[in-house]
């Protein structure tokens, strides 16, 4: 499992996992993403996690550096990230 940075933390979490999986405490909790919400959150150093329903939408949100974490239904939490990235 790829973990990464949550915020200046100093923690490392789960890039996917479900609802309640990881404590999203001082989180900046978003349900899609919001260029200026992250950047903000970003710069105070603040971890950035995006719910997503989708495989696309979970490709979308771990594009972007700043987000710690994406929030996914089970069924979606092993998706292979390297074959739906490259082919």
């Amino acid at each position: 499992m790829r973990k990464r940075w949550f915020g200046s933390t100093g923690r490392r979490v789960p890039q996917i996992a479900t609802e309640g999986e990881v404590d999203l405490d001082g989180a900046l909790v978003l349900d899609e993403l919001d260029d200026k919400a992250i950047r903000a959150a970003f710069e105070e150093g603040r971890p950035v996690v995006v719910r997503a329903e989708t495989q696309e939408a979970i490709l979308e949100a771990l594009g972007r550096p700043e987000v710690s974490s994406v929030i996914a239904p089970p069924e979606l939490v092993d998706i292979d990230l390297v074959e739906l990235t490259y082919g």
